[in-house]
């Protein structure tokens, strides 16, 4: 059985952070999949199950991305213990956000008064590639996917990203400042199979998951075979409450719910009576899909 709450995202919460801290309501820098638009529902399911300032408790973000679940549960819960697992480099990356923005102003410069939104020519393209390269900074495959592929698209690599149309994405100002972003957060690089074992029987230790969806390209994750279905597999068998899942009907989580809990697989009462939030989300007018934030304490 799932308790669902169908939402369009509008949703207020009262709870400030601890100690006057800003909040991030957003990853300082750019990454698909970062959970901006579930963040108000992830703050109350944090403060609904666990009392207070978090004392006592460990909060795993397994899946760390732009660590922008890490963040806020370090700033809503201060006293938990958070771990952010930045599987993907995304630190490192906001250590060089001077770099970044010193970048993006060369890019701009070369764009001059070229329409925005709009394919790049070869010509233009071409010249952009030849600043990128010449550029002697920190250079985010990333960052620059953002700025010049069309609708969130993402590439493995620059060489990738060179042989796509460019488009005229970037950003127009600077990215602000990442300081406070990280305060109080264990980062680690590891993998969730050996993460998430050594918290198993800590009945205080939240799991927070939020694995690439299933049937989706992962060009923007490190690793080339980043998440597949073994891994969502072997995930399932080691998730217990209490956790809070990410999924979208882009995979397939909410059905395989369903077929655990009815067939009785192994570890299905760990899915059992789970609370549910889904969003209905769209990436163009003619695209739309369901991501959902399931929940069991």
């Amino acid at each position: 059985m799932i308790d669902t709450i169908v939402t369009n995202n509008t949703m207020t919460i009262a709870s400030q952070p601890a100690e006057g801290k800003a909040m991030f309501k957003a990853a300082p820098l750019p990454f698909v999949g970062q959970k901006r638009q579930f963040l108000n529902h992830f703050k109350q399911v944090l403060n609904d199950n666990i009392p207070g300032d978090g004392e006592g408790w460990t909060i795993i973000d397994a899946f760390g991305g732009s660590g922008l679940l890490s963040h806020t549960a370090k700033a809503l819960k201060p006293k938990a213990r958070v771990i952010y697992n930045d599987f993907d480099g995304y630190a490192e990356q906001l250590s060089h956000i001077d770099d970044i923005n010193a970048l993006r102003r060369q890019l701009l410069a070369v764009m001059g008064d070229y329409p925005k939104d709009k394919r790049i020519n070869p010509d233009l393209k071409q010249r952009l590639i030849d600043v990128i390269r010449a550029f002697d900074g920190f250079k985010s495959v990333r960052v620059l996917c953002s700025w010049l592929q069309f609708s969130g698209s993402q590439a493995a690599t620059f060489e990738e990203m060179c042989k796509r149309d460019f488009w005229y994405c970037i950003r127009q100002s600077d990215y602000p400042s990442a300081v406070g972003y990280l305060d109080g957060l264990e980062v680690v690089n590891e993998s969730f199979h050996t993460l998430l074992p050594k918290h198993q029987d800590n009945s205080k230790a939240l799991f927070v998951l939020d694995p690439p969806y299933l049937c989706t390209k992962q060009e923007s994750y490190k690793q080339a075979r980043y998440f597949d279905l073994i891994d969502f597999l072997r995930l399932i068998n080691i998730t217990r409450p209490p956790y809070i899942f990410f999924s979208s009907t882009k995979s397939e989580l909410i059905r395989f719910i369903e077929y655990m809990v009815e067939d009785k697989v192994d570890n299905w009462q760990a899915f059992d009576n789970v609370g549910r939030i889904a969003i209905n989300a769209a990436l163009n007018y003619s695209s739309k899909y369901e991501d959902n934030l399931v929940f069991k304490f």
